[in-house]
């Protein structure tokens, strides 16, 4: 195995970085830019007096252990090289920018003191965010409209799980400049903000429960390629690619070039048939109409962009068209996702 010290990661290629091990990569925290970042968040921890600094590693991707006071930050931002890299394999770079970096370090800063004075076994935040024990699934399904939890992370994260509303409440109460009181007054997500002030006023000057956290998942115990890694993090993550219906749309429709008056254009044949698609969908789906709207409009940017034609008649091409959104919707009502993870 090549020495750390004498790899230089921005003067090889695309192919050999990708057949370097994840435990090959020179990397460390210090001296990058996520020091200043890991700094920022001890300095907001310091100024509502808690003592308790979480210890940060490079890990796979963002976490915080089950039931370990100590923070994962995925490898890449480690180094620009492996941003760019990550960029391009992954369309986005999650935690690339000074702010984003913030909103996920104060939420697993919030799992982090969770479990290191183990808040999650008093019956009061039982109580108020419900069993830590849930099963976590894959997935969730949120409602986008409930005042009942805080809006912080994307995707309305904090309904995810219980160990995670009390995480982007933490967050959200840490985050300098907040005024969560003004934001969420008339929410029922204040009581847990208030629940996470009288918490902590609580527990800030009195050492952890928990000390030390294993870091699993650490940069140095990772033998998988960077190849191997992003296969299968593009895998999982497929649905979130602008090619994921590509294969199957090309099967309804055609890529071919006909004249105007042969018929509709894919993208036309949704416009026009999109109200008794999503009638017919989430009547018999039982799924809310906002879900199928939006991954029409999803599908439709992409018949476009492909300049996707009809082949045969509407009446055919709209029943398999049908039959394609039912299946993904069924799919997602199951699993909370569009494909199936084999």
């Amino acid at each position: 195995m090549k020495e750390k010290k004498l790899l230089d990661l921005s003067t090889i290629s695309e192919e050999e970085l990708l057949n370097l091990k994840i435990c090959e990569l020179p990397l460390k925290i210090e001296g990058t830019w996520l020091q200043s970042c890991v700094g920022e968040l001890y300095q907001e921890l310091e100024r509502k007096g808690i003592k308790f600094k979480p210890p940060c590693y490079l890990a796979d991707e963002w976490l915080t252990p089950d039931g370990e006071p100590v923070i994962g930050i995925p490898f890449f931002l480690a180094h620009p090289t492996l941003m760019k890299l990550e960029k391009k394999m992954m369309l986005d770079v999650e935690g690339g920018t000074k702010g984003w970096c913030m909103k996920l370090l104060r939420h697993e800063s919030g799992h982090a003191i969770n479990y290191a004075y183990r808040l999650y076994r008093r019956r009061k935040w039982q109580k108020i965010f419900g069993k830590f024990s849930k099963a976590y699934l894959d997935t969730y399904r949120f409602r986008p409209y409930s005042k009942s939890f805080v809006r912080h992370l994307e995707d309305y994260y904090a309904q995810y799980h219980p160990d995670e509303d009390f995480a982007e409440t933490f967050a959200v109460w840490l985050t300098p400049g907040s005024n969560w009181r003004e934001t969420y007054k008339g929410w029922k997500a204040l009581e847990k903000l208030n629940y996470v002030e009288e918490l902590i006023e609580e527990i800030k000057e009195k050492p952890p429960l928990v000390r030390r956290g294993r870091k699993y998942w650490h940069i140095n115990s990772l033998r998988v390629t960077l190849k191997n890694y992003y296969k299968k993090k593009r895998l999982y993550y497929a649905e979130y690619f602008p090619d994921f219906h590509d294969v199957n749309l090309k099967k309804i429709f055609t890529e071919k070039s006909l004249p105007s008056q042969e018929g509709l254009s894919a993208k036309d044949l949704i416009k026009k048939y999109r109200k008794q698609i999503l009638s017919n969908v989430s009547e018999w789906t039982g799924e809310k109409k906002y879900v199928i709207a939006d991954l029409l409009d999803t599908i439709e940017k992409r018949c476009k962009s492909l300049n996707l034609n009809i082949v045969e008649s509407e009446s055919s091409a709209l029943l398999k068209f049908s039959t394609y959104i039912t299946t993904l919707i069924m799919n997602y009502r199951y699993t909370g996702r569009f494909q199936k993870i084999k």
